[in-house]
């Protein structure tokens, strides 16, 4: 092969390798922006755009309106109590599960037997095939009752009351006899975890009443919320119609989420290698076009404008208006020094 096939060859071999580096580049630049616009669609459904943050950390400027992942033990600051019963107990949910003893009417086959048995709510027994003699009381004496604390918080926010009703566990409470007020001290009597009205508590009679209590425990919870201030909520306009979510433990936001795809990583690090391979492409064709001294201010400016170009594209319609515009301006600089380099060449050739 003479020299000037050499030449030739060479020529081209540097134009697929310009050309091969400056595909590279944008195609990083697109598949990055494509992953992360891909996650920001699923956790849209979700309620948004998610942060994670440590049970140490308290709310801060910037973080109103993002769904927050927080890990971490609640803390009640104010807790529930019934004041009925004088009962006061460090939950963040107390319930109050009040049962009367009653008569039952039990269908088997095409016979019907009647039995007493403790009931959470009122039976009307005028209904029954045989009612005499089988009557029930006309109310309850008490009723079921929730009891949500004041004030919990999580990692230095407060906890909505719904995401309070939303905290998972369930342990019985153990009631305090002598904290009773006068008038159900001479009502009640201790069995168990129950207070009851029963004279002798293993031989219940019509009417008799029993009270008990349930807490949500203290202990490690994932919640998934929207950052209102200082305050976690549901994120009422979400598509899935839930807006938050509360499960017991270290729970990652993938396995509380299957549907969300893995997050990408290393972002800015994949936006800055773009516009460096796209540069470099672009250096590699003005050498192999010009053979003269590599000019890397235009190399620079074809970079970033056929990146930014294409990032801008995808970006567009997007509601993040200071990433459109930040590669807006990625494509505007690119453009500009474009032109002034090809201006500066032609004044000097």
């Amino acid at each position: 092969m003479d020299g000037v096939g050499k030449i030739w060859l060479r020529r081209a071999a540097l134009h697929v390798i310009g050309a091969l580096l400056l595909l590279a580049g944008v195609a990083l630049a697109a598949m990055t922006a494509r992953g992360l616009l891909n996650y920001r669609e699923v956790t849209e459904r979700h309620g948004g755009e998610v942060i994670d943050l440590s049970a140490g950390s308290g709310p801060r400027a910037g973080q109103a309106g993002f769904m927050a992942r927080i890990v971490g033990t609640p803390e009640v600051v104010e807790a529930p109590r019934d004041a009925d019963f004088n009962l006061h107990v460090n939950t963040p949910l107390l319930t109050r599960h009040v049962e009367m003893f009653q008569w039952r009417e039990i269908h088997i086959g095409g016979a019907v037997h009647y039995e007493l048995d403790w009931v959470d709510h009122l039976i009307d027994a005028s209904h029954f095939e045989q009612s005499q003699g089988h009557a029930n009381p006309a109310r309850f004496p008490v009723h079921n009752m929730e009891f949500p604390a004041g004030l919990v918080r999580l990692g230095g926010f407060r906890l909505s009351a719904q995401l309070l009703h939303a905290l998972p566990g369930y342990q019985a409470v153990a009631p305090n006899i002598g904290v009773l007020p006068s008038n159900l001290a001479a009502s009640f009597g201790k069995s168990g975890n129950y207070l009851v009205t029963s004279a002798h508590p293993g031989e219940p009679r019509l009417g008799d009443v029993r009270v008990s209590w349930s807490e949500v425990p203290l202990q490690q919870v994932t919640v998934f919320a929207r950052v209102n201030g200082d305050r976690l909520a549901a994120a009422t306009e979400a598509i899935d119609g839930k807006g938050y979510r509360v499960e017991i433990g270290n729970v990652s936001l993938l396995d509380m989420f299957p549907d969300i795809p893995i997050p990408p990583d290393f972002v800015q690090g994949k936006r800055i290698l773009a516009l460096l391979l796209a540069s470099l492409g672009a250096l590699v064709l003005c050498y192999a076009k010009q053979q003269k001294h590599p000019d890397f201010a235009l190399a620079a400016g074809l970079g970033c404008l056929a990146v930014g170009s294409v990032a801008s594209v995808l970006w567009l319609g997007q509601h993040d208006t200071r990433l459109l515009l930040g590669w807006v301006a990625v494509a505007t600089s690119g453009l500009a020094l474009t032109i002034w380099r090809l201006r500066q060449r032609r004044r000097t050739d």
